[in-house]
């Protein structure tokens, strides 16, 4: 984007204007000459890439190559507070994809960062013509930067996606006002969100693991009514 590309004459209504210059990049080089000279006078560009184009990736954007020189100054304090980690964990992704692609042998680390890359490009899709909320936005990035969408399959993340944001807006809707504002969110905010973001996927878990997780809460209770029985017979 080129802010103040020319100024109207007082009797075509004065002011100025704002261009948007596109470019065709040849074999996807960004620093061939007329690219770089439009980087070098613009506020920022935005990349699309033909690979994302071709894995379904819509909209193609290339967020390690698109930029903004005024966005962080400009953008809701609770982009900022998730922003930076997500982007350098995809980056990573992006990285380690590249080399999975020779059948290497990888680590559980590593392995790790694939899974949850390949979600987080997942939430990245958006269907044409369905803007989604700031505060949606938010929740869902907050979300799979916190790894609760890990155990999710990719063919649910859709639907685990959705419930998230229905779940948010009905029980978070006082934290949903607040980032559509343009406030700062506590600790204790991102807490509750994670909390009820992490309640909002449990049934799209897989079945075994949501068993694990109840025989846990089970044990954790029956502990509590021993002790609770233990002081009473202490008490008599």
């Amino acid at each position: 984007m080129l802010e103040r590309s020319t100024h109207l004459r007082e009797e075509l209504g004065g002011g100025s204007l704002t261009a948007l210059p596109i470019v065709e990049t040849q074999a996807q080089n960004i620093s061939a000459y007329i690219p770089t000279n439009l980087i070098s006078i613009t506020d920022g560009q935005i990349y699309l890439s033909p690979e994302l184009f071709q894995k379904t990736v819509l909209p193609a954007v290339d967020v390690g190559k698109s930029v903004s020189r005024v966005g962080g100054k400009t953008q809701l304090p609770a982009y900022s507070d998730i922003g930076g980690d997500l982007r350098l964990s995809y980056s990573q992704f992006e990285e380690v994809e590249v080399f999975a692609r020779f059948g290497t042998q990888l680590d559980e680390d590593t392995q790790q960062t694939l899974e949850r890359g390949r979600r987080v490009r997942q939430v990245l899709k958006q269907p044409e013509a369905q803007p989604m909320p700031v505060s949606q936005q938010i929740a869902v990035l907050f979300a799979v930067n916190e790894g609760i969408f890990d155990d999710i399959s990719l063919e649910q993340m859709d639907a685990a996606q959705q419930e998230v944001c229905q779940t948010v807006m009905e029980q978070c809707s006082d934290i949903c006002d607040r980032i559509e504002a343009g406030e700062s969110l506590e600790d204790q905010d991102w807490d509750k969100l994670r909390q009820v973001c992490e309640k909002a996927v449990d049934s799209f878990k897989p079945e075994e693991e949501n068993q694990g997780e109840n025989q846990q809460e089970n044990q954790g209770e029956n502990r509590e009514e021993k002790r609770g029985g233990d002081t009473g017979s202490s008490e008599s």
